[in-house]
């Protein structure tokens, strides 16, 4: 479900692969069969872009965390059992890391079962753990945050521990390409601050126009991330003072040459961002798991959340210039990044061949 999930398995793949070990990636939709993955996903897709209070309502249902009965993923993630198990034999897998929420579902319930021969490793890549991540059958739960791993302790009576987001090197670094991007926004608005609106990989905002509008307004230079969504970067393109960008490939670069995000969702671009020394600003959020996350990420002191334009430009003002209140928005953002997801898996993996 977008582009998130994808690229924190290939950050996984080429880590395993720089260590000398390997690591295949599956998607968890395509292991279901009848082509329930591809109608759930086109289905998802279709109700955050056009219908939020529909995801905003299954989230409830589903996905919130709470106590009392209701419906959970389990039974849709036991459909791809099979083909998961036949997977893991044939790649002789030494651990199986789900980086979606049904992938959790899916290996919890073969490891209750005895069904699926090593363990489980769960790596929660939202701020906002809901419910459908958690099963007491898998091994370990690894969360972004202390407060996340406490709260699926509990929820699961399993292990959990923290070890922060999952992002490429390149991040960290002043990127190559940053360099062109600073050229291209100095020639379109020179003197205005690079400010991006992340509108994710399927290009799901509520707004956006207006936003682009106020931030144009009050000198800054709006970037608009829309993704894949080609219909919104060309109803944005002819905005005046405004850049619409379709799939970018150098998001590093990017990145390092802005001055703020303002983000709707607490997803991988948000914590890219925070790699990249890019303050944060939460807008408008998504429903479900993107507000939840965006509140998240505010409480935890790494990003801001803006309930109003007033308080939006505010925020901006502050973040984008030199100054104590960028200095610490960077720092508290670089301190997400502390144990590396790997190694925790790598060494769940060695515990496990040792009982062989």
């Amino acid at each position: 479900m977008g582009a998130g999930h994808d690229t924190v398995a290939a950050e996984l793949v080429r880590r395993a692969r720089e260590r000398g070990g390997d690591a295949v990636v599956v998607d968890v939709l395509a292991l279901l069969p009848y082509g329930l993955g591809g109608a759930l996903r086109h289905f998802y897709r279709g109700a955050v872009r056009h219908a939020p209070w529909a995801y905003a309502a299954l989230y409830r249902l589903f996905l919130r965390p709470g106590a009392g009965r209701r419906p959970g993923g389990t039974p849709l993630a036991r459909l791809a059992g099979g083909r998961l198990r036949d997977l893991a034999e044939r790649t002789g897998a030494d651990a199986v890391v789900p980086v979606f929420h049904l992938g959790a579902q899916l290996t919890g319930h073969l490891r209750a079962r005895g069904l699926l021969p090593v363990p489980s490793v769960v790596l929660v890549i939202d701020f906002a753990v809901h419910r459908q991540w958690l099963h007491p059958g898998n091994d370990l739960c690894l969360c972004l945050t202390e407060d996340a791993a406490r709260e699926a302790r509990r929820s699961t009576g399993t292990p959990a521990s923290t070890c922060g987001p999952v992002v490429a090197p390149e991040y960290f670094a002043d990127a190559p390409g940053a360099a062109g991007w600073r050229g291209l926004f100095d020639r379109l608005g020179p003197g205005r601050p690079a400010v991006l609106l992340s509108a994710g990989a399927w290009g799901v905002g509520s707004r956006l126009d207006a936003t682009v509008r106020l931030l144009r307004e009050d000198g800054f230079l709006p970037v608009v991330l829309c993704g894949g969504n080609e219909r919104l970067r060309r109803a944005l393109s002819g905005t005046p003072g405004a850049v619409a960008l379709g799939w970018v490939t150098d998001m590093p670069g990017l990145l390092h040459a802005a001055r703020a995000l303002v983000d709707n969702a607490a997803g991988q671009t948000a914590v890219q961002a925070l790699a990249a020394g890019l303050p944060v600003v939460g807008y408008r959020p998504i429903p479900g798991h993107g507000a939840e996350g965006v509140r998240r990420m505010a409480a935890l002191g790494v990003s801001d959340l803006a309930g109003d334009e007033t308080a939006l430009l505010g925020a901006l003002r502050r973040l984008t210039v030199p100054g104590p209140a960028r200095r610490e928005r960077v720092a508290a953002g670089h301190a997400l990044f502390r144990d590396d997801a790997l190694t925790r898996v790598t060494e769940v993996a060695d515990a496990a061949r040792a009982h062989w």
